[in-house]
């Protein structure tokens, strides 16, 4: 697969931030894509944003152990790298009608992707540009993917109403049942993978070592998205169809509250993620915002963003504790720090 070196010739943009201080120290509890997310000390830098090279529809990053943003380019059909000590953008050319829509990097640098297009689950070295697809055995759109501490693979695959594994020793593809358009998974301390079933107003759970599985209702309307790992255990569920945000105690299985988000903020709240100070960071998806909630406060700052119609489908916090995200609708990269 060609792939080939783009420089960053868009200017970076940089504004103040409000001040925020972690409440104690934490560690992370883990944020399923392969990079324990840290946690700035405070949260008043700059916000940097770098035009990607192919903007179609760029969406979903995730860290690398090597520092480096891996991107999803759904419409492009490629998968993007930024280098942030050169600020430097690589691409490769994924396999005809893959569509990438999520990936993660796993801890030899391997990128494995989603094949939304083409009912596939794809694996990427970037030294070497070879692709390697496996595909899902019920087919489908294959969505969000994420990395147990087993270092399997899961995904969820939307149309097709149901959860698949995938052991990367033996490419096997395991699958499992889920209705309700699943989207958004997080896996919990126990193994536990919650699934966010958006049509369904409900998150699904699958206990892979006793092959149990059940289902949490988050109530009428609230159309769960995404669900983040927090520090402490906690999960925390963004919810699209009523501007909430909630906190699930995984080990007894309930909602323990949920926090209406703030007005600028808090509309269509699509992506969520955790630093390791257990600040969480929920956006919507037409705000142009990100909010951050301190759950020791219950307390939310929202922090404008530099760029409009920017459409954030999935952001993360690297192992420095920066936050990066990827506008989906004007083809930005940003970093907030």
């Amino acid at each position: 697969m060609a792939f080939f070196f783009v420089p960053a010739v868009v200017p970076a943009f940089a504004i103040a931030l409000l001040t925020l201080t972690p409440t104690g120290a934490a560690l992370a509890g883990g944020s399923n894509y392969g990079v324990l997310p840290g946690a700035l000390p405070q949260i008043g830098g700059q916000i940097r944003e770098w035009a990607v090279p192919t903007p179609r529809f760029a969406r979903d990053p995730a860290p690398g152990p090597d520092g480096n943003i891996y991107i999803a380019v759904m419409n492009g059909n490629r998968i993007a790298r930024f280098e942030p000590a050169s600020e430097r953008f690589t691409e490769w050319e994924l396999p005809a009608g893959a569509r990438p829509h999520g990936l993660v990097v796993d801890e030899a640098g391997m990128v494995w992707y989603t094949g939304n297009g083409n009912g596939t689950i794809g694996r990427l070295d970037p030294k070497s540009g070879k692709v390697t697809e496996y595909r899902v055995p019920g087919g489908g759109d294959p969505h969000t993917i994420v990395l147990d501490a087993a270092g399997k693979l899961w995904f969820t695959v939307q149309g097709g109403q149901r959860v698949g594994r995938l052991d990367r020793a033996s490419g096997r593809i395991d699958e499992f049942p889920m209705s309700g358009n699943p989207y958004g998974l997080a896996i919990d301390r126990q193994g536990v993978v919650w699934v966010c079933r958006l049509g369904a107003d409900a998150l699904g759970w699958i206990d892979p070592a006793s092959g149990r599985s059940g289902e949490l209702p988050t109530g009428r309307g609230s159309a769960p998205r995404r669900i983040a790992a927090g520090p402490d255990g906690s999960l925390w569920v963004a919810y699209y169809g009523n501007g909430r945000l909630a906190r699930v105690d995984p080990q007894a299985r309930r909602i323990v509250k949920t926090w209406e988000l703030p007005k600028a903020g808090g509309e269509r709240p699509y992506a969520v993620t955790a630093d390791a100070a257990g600040r969480v960071w929920v956006n919507g998806i037409d705000t142009d915002t990100v909010s951050v909630f301190d759950p020791a406060r219950e307390e939310f700052r929202v922090v404008a963003l530099p760029s409009q119609n920017v459409g954030i489908r999935k952001a993360i916090i690297d192992a420095a504790g920066r936050y990066w995200y990827m506008g989906s609708h004007n083809g930005r990269l940003g970093v907030v720090q």
